[in-house]
C-alpha cells in the first residue's frame, strides 16, 4: 500500500471485448465488500504514465500492450480497508497484443505479496449497479 497521507498517481488500461472489460478484482475486508478496478498501477518518479500502464502490465499478467489511447484523468478519494486513499488516475484504452488474453475467463497473478484476480466482466453489470466499479466515475469511461 502507500504512506498515509500521500497522493497516488496511477495509471490504469481499459481493455474490452464487445460488451465485456478485463478487469481486477479486489476485496476490502473491513467493508466485507468484493469491487472491481481497471488494471494498472502506481506512476513511479521519472516515468510517465504510459510508461508505467506498460511496465506495470508486463510485470503483472506478462502482456503487452497496443492501440493505446489516452482517455482522461479522475481524482480519487476513497476508503480501503478503513484508511482513507486519494488516488490520481490516468486512465488509457488499450488492447492487448497477444490474442490469447481474449481467450482466458480469468487469470490469477501477483501484486506483490498478494494473490489478485483478473476478468472478462460484462459492461452492463457495472452499469446496474450489480457489481462495484471503483472508483464510479470510471464507468463514465466503458
Amino acid at each position: 500500500m502507500h504512506k498515509p497521507g500521500e497522493i497516488r498517481v496511477l495509471a490504469l488500461g481499459i481493455i474490452k471485448k464487445g460488451d465485456r472489460t478485463f478487469i481486477s478484482q479486489g476485496y476490502d475486508p473491513i467493508k466485507q465488500q468484493t469491487f472491481y478496478r481497471a488494471m494498472g498501477g502506481g506512476v513511479d518518479f521519472g516515468e510517465t504514465s504510459l510508461e508505467a500502464l506498460q511496465r506495470e502490465f508486463q510485470e503483472e499478467i506478462q502482456a503487452e500492450l497496443t492501440n493505446i489511447h489516452y482517455l482522461g484523468c479522475i481524482e480519487n478519494l476513497f476508503t480501503f480497508n478503513g484508511k482513507q486513499g486519494h488516488e490520481i488516475l490516468q486512465i488509457y484504452q488499450c488492447d492487448f497484443v497477444d490474442p490469447k488474453f481474449y481467450q482466458l475467463e480469468n487469470l490469477v497473478f501477483a501484486e506483490g505479496e498478494r494473490q489478485k484476480t483478473a476478468l472478462w466482466v460484462e459492461i452492463t453489470r457495472f452499469k446496474s449497479g450489480e457489481l462495484k466499479l471503483v472508483p464510479e466515475e470510471f464507468l463514465e469511461y466503458l
